[in-house]
């Protein structure tokens, strides 16, 4: 591996049975505002996400759409799964389907190797499967249904009893290894209750894994045996790796561009997909002697009415239909701010538009338009030259200094809503400074004196709000680009490296200050969605 490797994070690679709802936009967002993070700290970065295009799920819901599998998943992915990325504002650095000769390739190449090398058998297979979870499931996953059925506890839907002969993946073997790493390694499974779980999962003994399927074709072929398919999960597994050259010959690009990207530094997961990730996962790069994923992060549900977000019960709910109310950053803001990122979190229309109204529109958006406003008034629209900083400004400087190293650390760290709340009270801090400088008084009175305080007063919320518009633009781009431009950092060319961020005074006098649109436009809430 080169020594310029790239911090390098997925979202999982998402069913194209249906389309998108905002809790698949919530794990995007999450890794999109991780790498826009690690960009603006001057990395290498590569995001990675994509579509799960495989399966007996995809199958059916083509099948019941009178369509082939292939012409459903590429209307989906183009109408629906590529255009969400631009919604949400996803700066994605590729995004893979599995579907993709790039993928089939070198997932039947990375299959032939496992085989060959003794890690694959053929057996037959006699138990439940969710089609929903594409998982064969364990008799203790079941919950009980009406008489004696038994349902997936995620879906709440009947599993289906199926006996096949097919291909197995010695998983039982490296159980060991799984658990020493683990406890190596305990950072490599986060938060600490998916760790437990995983443990927990491991220490009671592992089943070996069938890796085919012989009912259906609409997968990758086995390249031993045709009459079979590569069962779902373990080819879109293999898409971390696929997608960044995994197996290319050496000295080729995809060569290149696996030694300076794998292993992943994160990979982003609901929590219903933990297991796939951390054990099954890890398990099929020991038997290749890759190297392991340095983090899988399980994030917890989004609730509607106390219930996991389902396109099926009904309660999915499309990421357009809230950017049309609040537009995206506003979007980002609220899902990474409101809930903690791991734990489940309800969403309502209510909280999204009081969280709104509050933080955005009454606080950030507020104090732009204030000062914006002022400069415009008093100083022919140029930034004034500040006079001595008081104890008052001092303040602000120190502050600024606490926040900008809080706000790096949170995020780091993958608690997004502190490191975003540490941001928010620097600005409310702000908001009081102004409330208490008064600076509308000082604007009144013709002496000198009262105009290089109100000079002092207004420059330092404008140097203030360069360092938020740098602090907040991994969260919110577009809203943070347009601040950036009406206080003049454009135009003086000033650094947006996060680094710079808390360093004062970078704000040149006399660059010209625009009042725009309102940052936040005030919305009322919505009667209806």
């Amino acid at each position: 591996m080169t020594s310029n490797k790239a911090f390098y994070l997925t979202t999982p690679i998402y069913y194209v049975n249906d389309a998108p709802h905002i809790g698949h936009a919530y794990t995007t967002v999450a890794g999109d505002l991780m790498t826009r993070w690690h960009r603006m700290a001057g990395e290498d970065v590569w995001f990675l996400t994509g579509t799960d295009e495989h399966g007996q799920k995809v199958l059916r819901t083509a099948v019941a759409n009178n369509v082939e599998p292939q012409a459903w998943a590429d209307k989906l992915v183009k109408d629906a799964w590529l255009p969400v990325l631009d919604v949400i504002d996803a700066a994605n650095d590729d995004f893979i389907r599995t579907t993709e000769p790039r993928h089939t390739q070198r997932v039947q190449r990375f299959l032939s190797s496992l085989k060959d090398a003794g890690h694959i058998y053929e057996g037959s297979y006699e138990g439940p499967y969710c089609v929903g979870c594409e998982e064969f499931k364990l008799a203790g996953d079941l919950i009980a249904g009406d008489g004696d059925e038994k349902l997936c506890p995620i879906h709440s839907k009947p599993v289906e009893q199926i006996s096949e002969t097919n291909y197995f993946f010695k998983l039982s073997a490296f159980a060991k290894d799984l658990i020493a790493h683990y406890e190596a390694n305990p950072q490599a499974i986060r938060p600490e209750s998916a760790y437990n779980e995983v443990m927990s999962f491991l220490r009671s003994g592992l089943q070996d894994l069938s890796i085919s399927r012989s009912t259906f074709d609409w997968g990758i072929d086995v390249p031993w045996d045709p009459s079979q398919v590569v069962y779902v999960w373990f080819d879109a597994l293999l898409n971390y790796a696929t997608a960044v050259g995994l197996g290319d010959e050496p000295g080729s690009a995809g060569a290149q561009k696996f030694a300076n990207t794998w292993p992943a530094d994160v990979h982003l997961v609901g929590k219903d997909i933990l297991r796939f990730h951390a054990v099954i996962w890890p398990a099929m790069l020991m038997a290749a002697h890759l190297p392991l994923p340095k983090c899988v992060f399980a994030h917890g549900w989004l609730l509607v009415g106390g219930e996991k977000m389902s396109k099926s019960k009904l309660t999915g709910i499309s990421p357009q239909s809230i950017v049309d109310l609040i537009g995206s950053d506003a979007f980002r803001y609220y899902f990474m701010r409101a809930i903690i990122f791991g734990q489940d979190g309800s969403f309502s229309w209510e909280d999204l538009v009081a969280r709104y109204t509050a933080e955005l529109a009454n606080g950030l958006g507020n104090l732009a338009s204030r000062v914006q406003a002022m400069v415009v008034k008093n100083f022919q629209g140029l930034l004034p030259a500040p006079g001595e900083l008081t104890a008052a400004e001092k303040v602000l400087t120190e502050l600024l200094i606490k926040t900008a190293t809080q706000a790096d650390t949170c995020i780091r760290a993958f608690d997004f809503q502190t490191g975003i709340v540490a941001v928010k009270e620097f600005i409310d801090a702000v908001n009081l400074y102004v409330t208490e400088q008064e600076p509308w008084t000082l604007a009144k009175k013709d002496d000198e004196q009262s105009r290089l305080r109100l000079a002092t007063i207004l420059y330092t919320v404008c140097e203030s709000l360069r360092a938020i518009s740098i602090l907040y633009s991994p969260l919110m781009p577009k809203s943070m680009a347009a601040l950036w431009s009406d206080i003049g950092a454009s135009e003086s060319s000033l650094s947006k490296n996060f680094s710079d961020a808390a360093v004062w005074g970078q704000l040149v006098p006399g660059v010209k200050i625009t009042k725009s649109e309102s940052l936040f436009p005030r919305i009322e809430e919505p009667e209806v969605i």
